[in-house]
């Protein structure tokens, strides 16, 4: 019987001469499914990663930021020497333009977007993220994109990596990268929110939403809202919360009516302090919630702002 850990072979990305810090969040993945990590990183040797393992460096002035057939090649020969069970990428722009060429290269499984591991299967979000399912690869290989903000790394990041330089040549390109192109500028920016006090479907309607408001200037905060109530035109796209919108980190979350789809809570879970009030003791936002106030939100939200006012 062989006790060693199976390998993970995780995808570092490199972005403007920079080493993303999603990369931390492929170590994390790798430690939760106790795989032993090696790395890939198409960058520069002063951006390596703090990681006390393998690191295998292709020059990205050499092979580019990206470009999907160069960058799908140097990841298979990787997967081929070191014979991983995992290939692991963030699940960004990057990830998933990538992910299923490699996949498909190497003839593997490939399991989008996962949310969490258990016992040695991947939770992935389904049914617009009302519901969640396990998967499990038939295949030895398995390439997987993990959800930003899925798996979050604790403490600092350390260690001296052992460094292997990679430059095995590469066929010729068939796309040209030119370039990034910002995004729009957002028209409420709730990233630099240090309160932010968000309107689930549980409001009851979108007249309800100036409730909220109001609780939210009563504290010097921002309103936010989930997807569901964006989509129903309650709340405009720039104040959605969570992977689809805005990534938030403020000091206080306030949760209002809010289920907690794992989408939503992957946009907030990094905030100082969160307090969900909603009817439903059970709610899986719960679970990520400091304060749990069960209540009816319409009651409890006027209470609080006439007390913060007085």
């Amino acid at each position: 019987m062989n006790d060693h850990p199976k390998k993970a072979l995780l995808v570092c990305e490199f972005r403007q001469g920079k080493l993303l810090e999603s990369t931390y969040e492929l170590v994390a993945f790798a430690e939760q499914l106790g795989a032993s990590p090696i790395m890939l990183l198409i960058g520069s040797e002063s951006e390596v990663p703090d990681f006390a393992g393998k690191v295998y460096l292709a020059e990205a002035e050499k092979y580019g930021e990206y470009n999907p057939e160069v960058h799908r090649q140097l990841v298979s020969e990787i997967a081929q020497k070191e014979n991983p069970a995992y290939i692991v990428f963030v699940h960004s722009s990057y990830g998933w333009d990538l992910a299923p060429r490699v996949a498909s290269t190497l003839k593997a499984s490939q399991v989008s977007e996962v949310i969490a591991v258990m016992d040695g299967k991947f939770e992935v979000a389904s049914c617009n993220a009302k519901m969640r399912r396990l998967m499990a690869p038939r295949t030895p290989l398995a390439v997987l994109t993990i959800q930003s903000g899925a798996f979050s790394f604790k403490g600092q990041a350390s260690g001296t990596p052992q460094l292997e330089s990679f430059d095995p040549g590469a066929g010729e390109a068939r796309v040209e990268f030119l370039g990034y192109e910002a995004a729009e500028k957002k028209a409420v920016d709730l990233a630099k929110a240090e309160v932010i006090v968000s309107a689930g479907r549980g409001i009851g309607k979108k007249e309800n939403v100036g409730t909220l408001e109001a609780l939210a200037r009563a504290l010097g905060g921002e309103l936010g809202a989930t997807r569901p109530v964006v989509d129903s035109g309650w709340v405009e796209h720039s104040r959605q919360v969570g992977s689809s919108g805005q990534i938030v980190a403020p000091k206080l979350y306030l949760a209002c009516g809010i289920s907690g789809a794992i989408q939503h809570i992957a946009g907030m879970k990094k905030s100082g302090f969160i307090v969900a009030v909603n009817k439903d003791r059970d709610a899986p936002i719960g679970e990520v919630a400091d304060v749990l106030v069960v209540a009816d939100v319409m009651q409890f939200v006027p209470a609080l702002t006439s007390r913060l006012q007085k």
